[in-house]
């Protein structure tokens, strides 16, 4: 049996795992999120989920021989093949939404899982694509100054106060709050892992 540790300080995440019925333990990892631009996007957005684990791996204090695996999501919104990451400020956030307003954007997760007793790893990615209805400046800048968008990619959250301006969802909505728990679970069977539900 393995124990499974989510490498997030995302509360969204803890929540989405929680709803699955998953028994999990929590160690953030925090790395640079700047992708590797040789990469193409997918690649990218799976190298930075990668790398979270490595390093939670190598600082985060979690014993061997106690079948742990660890699992780290990185996600990303990208426009136009261009990554939007989290807005810096209420400008930038802005900024992110008067692009994604009235077109279709992808919402892509990269997801690692790292078994810490031999190194192994799995890593796949989920693709949904999110259509927002156009907006008014009002809206905007509404949004803006609740600063809900601040720390999520793309400057918005669809599961909050964002949700309104969603016109329409193809492929899974978790997947855009930042964890797809579908991929999760066949990541865990393909390889064999036997985690503890609740």
């Amino acid at each position: 049996m393995n124990h499974l540790v989510l490498a997030s300080q995302s509360p969204r995440r803890s929540e989405l795992l929680r709803q699955a019925g998953f028994e999990f333990t929590v160690s953030p990892s925090q790395i640079s999120e700047i992708p590797d631009e040789n990469l193409n996007l997918e690649d990218q957005i799976q190298d930075l989920a990668r790398r979270k684990a490595e390093h939670c791996l190598k600082v985060g204090n979690i014993p061997k021989g106690q079948g742990n695996l660890l699992l780290t999501a990185d996600t990303v919104v990208v426009l136009d093949g261009q990554i939007l990451g989290k807005p810096s400020d209420r400008k930038e956030n802005g900024q992110y939404l008067r692009r994604l307003a009235g077109q279709t954007h992808r919402v892509i997760t990269g997801v690692c899982l790292l078994e810490v007793d031999t190194g192994r790893q799995a890593l796949a990615h989920e693709v949904s694509s999110v259509r927002f209805r156009n907006l008014s400046e009002e809206e905007i800048r509404a949004y803006c100054d609740s600063d809900e968008g601040l720390d999520k990619a793309g400057g918005y959250g669809i599961q909050g106060a964002a949700g309104k301006f969603v016109a329409e969802v193809i492929g899974p909505y978790d997947n855009i709050v930042g964890l797809p728990v579908a991929l999760v679970r066949r990541l865990l069977e393909e390889n064999g892992w036997n985690v503890a539900r609740r």
